[in-house]
């Protein structure tokens, strides 16, 4: 296989690669061009390679797209497992709306900036003030219920199977491991695994990480995230690498 990778970190280690900065992409557009499969292109690139040189990418077109933005990840969600989303709403923000979010919302509840990851970017609202700075800095409101656990799950999705799982479990609100947040591999439970694998089957992601979190035996996706940490992987003695090659060597050849 003749690969191009625009993110040499996460391909370390992956044969017949070949690396191309993206901010050179235009300029070197004839080895892109002879390239089988475009590996890790940031967001940016993602439409002038799929809709203009009709290139293969990986991830898929579908997991960079949602993964980049929270609202559409969202409505996507929604289409498929609405039982399985904490309740949202998206709106404009307004003073009508700002009302509105206050009037449906218990404190606390949870509001995000839609394109972020790692736990930026989202932020527990426990008082009017609180929710009246959000929104003085967002042109879109995305509020949440607040599900409360000191734990949530990640599932790490590689090609269509979950391939590492871990529970993040903290003291505070935040259960990221970029955040604090401490890693266990006890108990996983099946059902969520099931869901997760269903939800990226039908979304065609291929390269994911999703956060679930658990109420009375209910799971709830709080979001997925297309360039997710190794933590697990590493902690476990797991190359990603390796399910990364198995899966693009299937997709090439298909």
């Amino acid at each position: 296989m003749n690969l191009i990778t625009f993110n040499p970190f996460r391909t370390i280690g992956l044969p017949g690669i070949d690396y191309v900065k993206p901010e050179n992409m235009f300029k070197d557009q004839n080895r892109i061009e002879q390239a089988d499969l475009c590996l890790f292109p940031e967001n940016w690139q993602v439409n002038s390679l799929v809709y203009g040189l009709k290139k293969k990418i990986f991830p898929s077109i579908e997991s960079i797209h949602l993964g980049y933005n929270k609202i559409e990840m969202t409505r996507a969600l929604w289409t498929i497992c609405p039982t399985n989303i904490p309740y949202t709403l998206i709106l404009g923000s307004s003073s009508k709306t700002v009302q509105d979010v206050l009037d449906t919302f218990a404190f606390p509840f949870v509001a995000k900036t839609t394109r972020s990851s790692m736990g930026r970017g989202v932020f527990l609202i426990q008082n009017e003030e609180d929710f009246h700075a959000y929104a003085s800095n967002h042109d879109v409101l995305y509020v949440q219920e607040y599900i409360e656990s000191n734990r949530d799950l990640r599932l790490c999705v590689i090609g269509d199977k979950v391939v590492n799982s871990y529970w993040r479990e903290s003291s505070g609100f935040k259960n990221n491991v970029a955040q604090g947040g401490v890693i266990s591999f006890e108990s996983i439970p099946q059902e969520a695994i099931i869901l997760v694998e269903r939800v990226a089957k039908k979304l065609s992601l291929d390269h994911v990480g999703f956060d679930v979190i658990v109420r009375d035996g209910q799971f709830y996706i709080l979001e997925f995230n297309t360039l997710f940490g190794n933590q697990g992987f590493l902690a476990q003695g797991i190359r990603v690498e390796d399910y990364i090659y198995a899966h693009i060597k299937k997709s090439v050849t298909s």
